[in-house]
Formats: C-alpha cells, structure tokens, sequence
C-alpha cells in the first residue's frame, strides 16, 4: 500500500484534523485522523519508530527522545500532506499514580433542587486536593454521589437536598516529567492539545459499551510498563500503572541465556511464549556466539519458563491492583488485553489460568475507516488510535459547542420555549434527560486538559 497516495475527501480545514503522538519506552507511534461522514475514525497517516531515550514511560534523554518522536512526525506530516502542531499526548510511567477522594458541598436549603454548578464545585475541590509540591492533577473521574446519606446516586442532578457528597478517582502526574514531555514537542514545534492517561486511552479504542457496563479489566501491556483500567457501570473505577512490561522479560532472556539483548528481544518475539509446559522441550533456536564464540542452543520450553516466571509475576500485581480496586468480583466481562506485549503467544491462557477470568485480545479496528484500518488495526496502536477518538469527540463537542453560542447570540433569531431548554446550562450538558455519565463525561471534557498556569 503507497501511503503518499491517499485522498482527503470531504475534508474542509485543518480544524477537522486530530493528531496524537504516544510517547513509550519501546516505541513511539504519530497518527493523524478525522471523523468522516459514517461517525468513523479515518486514519489518514500514522507511523511507528523505536524510542530512544525514554524508560519506563519517563523521558530520560530529550535529544534522543525528540529525534524518534521527529522520525514519526515528519513521515505522518509527509504522507498525510497535512502540517499539524498541536497533538494529544498519552501520559503513563513512573511519575503516575491515583487516588481517591470524597468531597462534599453544604447547601442552602434542602428543598432546592441540586444543579450541574453544584456538581461543578464539587469538582473543584478535587481539583485542589493535597498533592506533593512537584505533583500536578491530571484527570477527576467522577465515581458516584451521596445526598443526605443516601449512597450509590449516579445522577444527582434534580434531587433535593442539603448535602452533596461525590466520590472522585483522581490521577495525579508530576510536574518536571510532563514539562519535558512538552519540552520535546516544542523542540518540533508542537504544542500539547491536551494530556490523557494512556489507559484511559487504550480502553477507548479497544472495550465495547457493553464490557464497560458489565465490569472488565484493560491491560495494556507496553515495553516499560503495565497500565490498567477497570470499568464498571460505563464509568471508569481505578486506574493504576505497574511498572514492568515487555523489556523486563527481555532482560530475563538475556540473563538467563547469556546472550545479547538483541537477541534475546528476537528470541521473545519469534519464538517466545507464556506457558513453559506447552512447549517442546526438543525444539531448540540457535543463537550465533559473541565474536565468533560458538553458538548457544535455546531450548523453546527454557524460554517459555523464563516468560512464564516474570509474566506471572507482572498478573500478580496486576491483580493485586484488581483487589484492591474493590471490584475484583464484578467483573463480568473479565479481562482485555492490548498492546505490543499482548502478543505474546499463550498470554491470555495464563492469564485466564492465573486470575479464573475470561480474556480476550483487544484489537481497535471497530471504530476505524479508511485506507489504513488493515495497517493501524493492531495492539500496538490502541493508545495512539484512542487518543485520537478521544481528540475527535472533543472536537465535535466544541463544534457543537461554538455553534450553539453562535445561535444564542443572533439577535435576529427567536428562540422557543423548547429550544431554551436546548441551551447547555454547563458545558456539554445539552437536555435534561440525558444520562449522568454520558453528561458528566463531556461536562468534564477539560479533566483532560493540563492547565499549564498552575504548573
């Protein structure tokens, strides 16, 4: 397929055009997308490159980090014919952890009814909870609500009552690191539309509607490290990033072996696998010896335990995250798993075998059209692909958003009693029988959004 080939129809300016670039320690990956006709994402261009200079998710060198995010962004640019400077950037690695807090609102009166603004404060005061001096709060999830005692309310909105209380996931970044990320966007003349947690992300382009509801477990399996999400109830519960991936299992290899590390990542790649037991113990893989030694043998089943050892490991933390979330036994739908490492051949029967949930591979060409949907259709693109929706649904709740204020302010239009109600009373609440978590999520668009005056 000749990318340089592709044809823009229907394309109006450049305001239709999201780009994302995911900044990891094995990879990096640059997209450029738009939303067509169909509701569809179409790719346009979208290119991988190794990462230099970034481990476990944290950047460790600027030059090199700027010269493999460059190789990226310069073919998308040159295929798509399109010159973008402002991408959404996944965030995840060592400088991430969550919390969770509760806040509470006093009101006036309990007979007035509770409103979106009432929300809105409540939001606030988890922006502002305690952090470190060096910490920053990147995303407020709203969880559920407590009016006057009465728990377990996911919308709020309408109901009377003195004390609003709201359960909040909180993801918290540090400051230094996701200043050098945006240091090495500026090196290519890129300015940060918005950072989002990269689970966040993954779980965008890979769950259904229906897993989110049931309850399930993303893992998205990278080169430095492990992120999950869980959902339950369409809402996102817990979020956590385990700092083991794919390159610590290629140090085993290495290790155990006695080989180069090179090697060793070619051995895991080609012929490695989760489960030691189902390998043939007779098949070998023959590796050359380091400057003209004599070659070493491999056995399949040897490298297959070394896997196994740290892959079990990895679940194991993994799953101590799951119950510690709390929701452990609410997951019906079980676990999906993405990323370059959940290729990783029998993965998902040890991972069925070590935890007794149903696993599946995720994959995100369901929302995806053009062209490229064979090519971008892989593990190893679901954080770069779901921040781009995720760029693309914010993009269209803008366009909404300026059209509607457009139609307000005409002096020479009049308005129905109907259409008034059409008005958003808060950003992205549009009527008032939408559901909560629907409203919530596009009301809390800017959770999303580093204010870069506080940082």
């Amino acid at each position: 397929m000749n990318m340089n080939n592709i044809i823009f129809t229907g394309m109006k300016s450049k305001n239709d055009i999201v780009a994302a670039v995911d900044i990891g320690t094995t990879k990096i990956v640059t997209a450029v997308a738009r939303r067509n006709e169909n509701n569809r994402i179409e790719i346009l261009a979208i290119s991988r490159a190794d990462s230099k200079g970034v481990r476990r998710g944290v950047v460790r060198n600027i030059e090199e980090t700027v010269a493999s995010i460059q190789s990226t962004v310069d073919l998308v640019k040159k295929q798509s014919g399109i010159d973008f400077s402002e991408v959404y950037v996944g965030v995840a690695g060592e400088y991430i952890r969550s919390m969770r807090n509760r806040s509470y609102l006093n009101r006036d009166s309990w007979e007035e009814e509770i409103t979106e603004q009432d929300i809105r404060l409540l939001l606030d005061d988890s922006f502002r909870v305690p952090v470190d001096a060096m910490e920053k709060v990147i995303h407020v999830l709203p969880q559920d609500f407590v009016v006057d005692n009465e728990p377990g309310i996911i919308n709020p909105v309408g109901m009377t009552g003195k004390r609003v209380e709201g359960n909040f996931h909180i993801v918290i970044g540090k400051i230094d690191s996701l200043k050098t990320v945006e240091r090495c966007l500026r090196h290519l003349n890129l300015s940060v539309k918005s950072f989002i947690l990269e689970p966040i992300a993954s779980a965008e382009a890979v769950l259904t509607d229906d897993e989110k509801e049931a309850g399930v477990a993303l893992i998205d399996i990278g080169g430095g490290t492990s992120d999950l999400a869980i959902y339950y109830d369409g809402i996102i519960r817990h979020t956590a990033v385990i700092p083991f991936g794919g390159n610590v299992i290629t140090s085993d290899i290495k290790e155990g072996c006695g080989i180069l590390l090179r090697q060793a990542e070619m051995l895991k790649i080609k012929y490695g696998s989760a489960l030691g037991d189902m390998e043939d113990e007779n098949k070998v893989a023959t590796i050359p010896g380091i400057s003209g030694r004599e070659p070493r043998e491999v056995s399949f089943r040897t490298l297959a335990y070394i896997i196994q050892a740290r892959m079990e490991e990895i679940i194991d933390r993994i799953m101590f995250q799951i119950e510690t979330s709390g929701y452990a036994d609410k997951l019906a739908a079980g676990i999906v798993i993405t990323g370059g490492g959940a290729l990783l051949r029998n993965l998902p029967h040890l991972i069925k075998f070590r935890t007794g949930m149903d696993v599946r591979l995720g994959y995100p060409s369901e929302h995806l059209a053009g062209n490229l949907t064979q090519e971008a259709n892989h593990p190893m693109y679901s954080t770069c692909l779901g921040l781009i929706m995720l760029g693309c649904e914010e993009q269209t709740k803008n366009k909404e958003e300026v059209g509607e204020t457009v139609a307000v302010e005409n002096p020479r239009e009049e308005q129905s009693e109907n259409e008034k109600f059409k008005q958003p009373i808060i950003q992205g609440t549009k009527t008032p029988g939408r559901t909560i978590f629907k409203s919530l999520q596009e009301m809390f668009s800017n959770l999303f959004t580093i204010n870069d005056s506080n940082m």
